[in-house]
């Protein structure tokens, strides 16, 4: 975990690949929570029989659901003392770029592109993220995260 004593410490890294984060199995329970809550049902993710025999060889997490994963992915990678509140302002540009059967690990690689001044002393950060599979070359999902962080 990296550890910013300020955000202004955290906004000199511009530019820097910041931090890494920590591994997070995707469970099958994960995955059925998620269709629960979003109505997403379908059977590449929740039909563990038909999932074996389907294109992935197995159930896949949802896109949205590996996308969901981006604040516990910041929390493990760094902490920052000043910041006392930090909000999802949105995303500039997501990629779902390989499949992530259930079973597997992620991580996410943390680049700051650029920190903004905002109104109430805060920072607008604007993050390029790249999660991750263990074992595989290729992130499984790209996106341009802008995050709010305030004192």
């Amino acid at each position: 975990m990296r550890h910013f004593k300020t955000l202004a410490e955290l906004a000199a890294c511009v530019g820097q690949e910041v931090a890494t984060s920590e591994w997070i199995t995707i469970t099958q329970e994960q995955v059925n929570r998620f269709a629960e809550a979003t109505g997403d049902h379908q059977w590449i993710h929740v039909d563990v029989e038909r999932a074996k025999a389907g294109p992935f060889g197995a159930p896949i997490a949802h896109g949205f659901l590996t996308l969901s994963l981006l604040p516990v992915f910041f929390e493990s990678a760094m902490a920052i003392d000043q910041s006392g509140m930090g909000v999802n302002y949105g995303l500039n540009r997501v990629r779902f770029t390989g499949p992530v059967p259930v079973g597997s690990r992620l991580r996410a690689r943390l680049t700051l592109l650029s920190a903004e001044p905002v109104a109430g002393d805060g920072v607008q950060l604007t993050w390029s993220v790249a999660i991750e599979r263990e074992g595989v070359d290729k992130p499984v999902c790209v996106a341009e995260s802008l995050v709010r962080r305030y004192p």
